[in-house]
């Protein structure tokens, strides 16, 4: 094959070549844009982000709107909410101790009289020495120690606090007011038990309620939390 008829056969083979690819790109954009087409023709409906919705034409499924996760706990499902969390530690570090309850520096609880008429003097006096607590020379009642040292007072709850040492006949008071300084006492725990036997006494005998340093009614729970910090 001489040089002229090879040249001519390379060229109409590159021709061929060339041709076959302009037609395979053209038909390439094409079917592209009947994709398109296809796509801009129908209408997406839901509450959907567009911008969310990557359409492909190979895709089977259809496209759900994914509702919003709860964000409280009562809005959980039912079998999530019992027991939420119960096999999760809590990172001691992270965590904040409850603060420790600390008793007040004077300690008083109060015995009220449930009638408006109050105490009379000589039922305070009989129970005062039932309870046995003394006279005192600041005319309040108190309990003394072995060595005559005033453990907790008792002082009337109507100004000037204090209670006569005669006619107590006539004498009525609204209630009484326990009161210790377990910062000064030597065997605090033990003193505070004296102190609420002395205050049930006056309690029962004269059918009072007692009331605790807040002027709320005294539970078991305010007397733990009490006897503790001692």
């Amino acid at each position: 094959m001489d040089k002229e008829l090879l040249r001519v056969v390379i060229i109409a083979t590159g021709l061929i070549i060339i041709v076959g690819m302009l037609a395979w790109h053209f038909l390439k954009n094409k079917k592209f844009s009947q994709d398109m087409g296809f796509f801009a023709d129908q209408e997406i409906t839901g509450n959907i982000n567009e911008s969310l919705v990557v359409h492909n034409e190979h895709d089977d499924f259809d496209v759900v709107p994914v509702k919003k996760s709860a964000a409280h706990d009562d809005e959980l499902p039912d079998g999530l909410q019992d027991g939420f969390g119960d096999d999760f530690d809590i990172d001691d570090e992270t965590a904040e101790p409850p603060a420790r309850f600390v008793a007040p520096e004077i300690i008083q609880f109060s015995v009220v009289a449930k009638t408006s008429e109050g105490f009379n003097g000589l039922d305070l006096l009989k129970a005062f020495r039932i309870a046995e607590l003394e006279y005192g020379s600041l005319k309040i009642f108190e309990r003394l120690d072995a060595n005559r040292m005033v453990d907790f007072g008792v002082a009337c709850m109507a100004g000037p606090g204090t209670f006569p040492n005669s006619d107590l006949e006539d004498f009525y008071c609204p209630g009484v007011v326990f009161f210790m300084q377990p910062g000064v006492l030597d065997d605090a725990p033990k003193v505070f038990n004296d102190f609420l036997e002395a205050v049930n006494i006056l309690a029962v005998e004269l059918d009072g309620e007692v009331l605790d340093h807040q002027r709320k009614p005294l539970t078991n729970v305010t007397i733990q939390l009490i006897r503790q910090s001692l």
